[in-house]
């Protein structure tokens, strides 16, 4: 395990590696969902293939990355994301994004084919919401800070089986220990992108994983998103919500490891 910053105009991120720490190792990049650090993969990176370098890294506005002035837009939140990977040399990865992580996926695919042969896009969307809703929680967030916000947040995230376990506790303190001007500059970002017409333009190897209880990203709304990308795949974690890595890691890390075995990344 290394940990490193990396840094983007202006912003330092912080990154972490795991697995084979070399240039020349198949690569797979994450990237977070609103409100997380890269410590949302922590128990789905050990249950992969060995012989693979992992990289997961904090979101600006997250975890122990920097707080640039809000709001921020996409195209920040995709330069991030190849800033790490350039730092990296990462070439032909696989980018694993979540929720707003998967947004960053789309794009950078989109801006830099040499960076990414393959995409897993959880619990996301070409679009997630619509401007109002985005302006309502960042009202929420702002005025009420996110300890208040996050009660109502927390149950967006997960499905019955999981939501009032024990396990919850440590991702409800993740989550009200975000910073709420990051929260809200990255829920700006989101308001401000529509990303149909760019991805429908893709041709790489795509999987798609929806929570079957997700009701922030529905599982129509990720099919009807892989389905822009021909040959995509598409698996549903039934029982799960918004955030299958962490409610269901075993199965998410055989989902993934499948998609590493059938495109031959390992």
């Amino acid at each position: 395990m290394r940990t490193l910053n990396v840094e983007q105009n202006g912003v330092t991120l912080q990154v972490r590696v795991d697995g084979v720490d070399h240039p020349l190792a198949p690569t797979i990049v994450f990237s977070n969902a609103l409100g997380t650090t890269l410590h949302l993969w922590q128990k789905v990176i050990p249950l992969l293939p060995e012989g693979i370098r992992f990289i997961r890294y904090d979101m600006r506005g997250h975890g122990q990355s920097d707080v640039p002035t809000a709001p921020y837009t996409m195209g920040q939140l995709v330069s991030d994301a190849e800033a790490v990977c350039d730092a990296l040399q990462v070439k032909d990865a696989m980018f694993v994004g979540l929720s707003v992580g998967g947004m960053v996926a789309q794009g950078l695919a989109v801006k830099r084919p040499d960076l990414i042969r393959a995409l897993v896009l959880s619990n996301t969307a070409a679009k997630i919401g619509n401007p109002a809703f985005w302006q309502e929680r960042i009202e929420t967030v702002r005025t009420k800070g996110m300890v208040t916000a996050g009660a109502e947040i927390i149950r967006r995230w997960f499905g019955r089986d999981f939501d009032g376990s024990p396990d919850v506790a440590q991702w409800r303190a993740m989550l009200q220990a975000a910073d709420p001007d990051g929260y809200a500059g990255t829920c700006a970002a989101i308001a401000g992108t529509d990303f149909y017409t760019p991805t429908s333009g893709l041709r790489i190897p795509t999987l798609g994983i929806a929570g079957g209880h997700d009701a922030s990203t529905p599982a129509d709304l990720v099919r009807e998103t892989v389905d822009l990308i021909p040959g995509s795949q598409f698996e549903v974690m039934s029982r799960c919500g918004h955030m299958p890595c962490i409610e269901d890691p075993i199965t998410f890390a055989e989902i993934l490891s499948r998609f590493i075995a059938n495109t031959g990344h390992a």
